[in-house]
């Protein structure tokens, strides 16, 4: 036998196929189908019995308490921050939110009496778009403060990054220690990441409104996962825009008025690129949704 094919067969036979016995025979087989993966889980850490894993497979239900404001900043910026595919809004160039959101998770049932697992504060940016002549948000930079929300955003085309996020707070109970949910309420929030202050807010309200603001049209991510291989690490195997479906979504209590909003810069940071050169309303509400399937554009 062939000193090569004598080579090739001791390879083949080592991974479970097999070769033509001689020159000029016929194509190899091909190797049997991968085995099932016998580890269990949605994300990574898949494990022996599948509940390691950061987040679970949906649908994931959400509730939350929201503070905001509107803001405008320079429409080069703006436009720098789109993926390809996505456009400036023609209608209002360099518009868009800054959102703090006070979370509660449940994949279960009962998934929200476990608060430390539940429960995860986050800030993100929707920026004005446009997708083919549709008005979309696009969401450039977001931060949340649980890894397992991490890990579900990054599944959906989120950019998470770990920061911490705090808002003010509002109670049944009347206090000086808190503020009314209604007219000349006042609330603050802010955003650090690396021990740096990235991002702060005050809104005072002033009458209700139907929806928040921030919530009025599709937003669109980018689900992006590199490769390592050298070969390979200049063409990531998912890069895709995606467009979230949000079922059953619900709000309530959503009052508006004024508010400002200031970004700072930091290294490794481009959040302040995007700064206000304008700010418009502020406001604070309550959502509430659901999230079984994503649409890839």
């Amino acid at each position: 036998m062939d000193k090569n094919l004598q080579r090739r067969t001791v390879l083949a036979a080592m991974a479970g196929g097999t070769v033509a016995a001689a020159t000029g025979a016929g194509p190899a087989m091909a190797a049997p189908a991968a085995a099932p993966e016998r580890l269990k889980g949605y994300t990574l850490p898949l494990s022996a019995r599948g509940v390691a894993n950061l987040a679970g497979k949906p649908p994931w239900n959400y509730v939350g308490d929201a503070v905001g404001a509107e803001f405008w900043t320079r429409p080069d910026a703006a436009a720098a921050s789109l993926p390809t595919g996505l456009d400036p809004d023609p209608a209002n160039p360099g518009h868009g939110y800054a959102v703090f959101i006070d979370w509660q998770f449940a994949a279960t049932s009962d998934d929200y009496l476990d608060p430390t697992f539940s429960q995860y504060s986050e800030f993100l940016l929707l920026m004005d778009a446009s997708y083919q002549g549709t008005a979309v948000a696009w969401c450039p930079f977001i931060w949340v403060d649980n890894d397992a929300s991490l890990a579900r955003g990054w599944v959906q085309g989120f950019p998470k990054k770990i920061g911490q996020i705090r808002q003010t707070r509002a109670f049944a109970v009347d206090s000086l220690a808190g503020p009314i949910v209604g007219k000349s309420g006042r609330f603050g929030a802010t955003m650090s990441a690396g021990g740096r202050r990235l991002a702060e807010t005050t809104v005072t309200l002033d009458h209700t409104a139907d929806r928040l603001p921030a919530l009025t049209r599709p937003i669109v991510n980018l689900r992006h996962f590199p490769q390592l291989a050298l070969s390979g690490q200049d063409t990531p195997p998912v890069h895709e825009l995606t467009m979230s479906v949000l079922d059953n979504l619900k709000m309530a209590n959503t009052w508006v008025g004024s508010g400002d909003l200031h970004f700072f810069p930091a290294p490794r940071e481009e959040l302040a690129d995007l700064g206000p050169t304008r700010v418009g309303v502020g406001f604070r509400g309550s959502l509430s949704y659901t999230v079984n399937d994503l649409k890839i554009l």
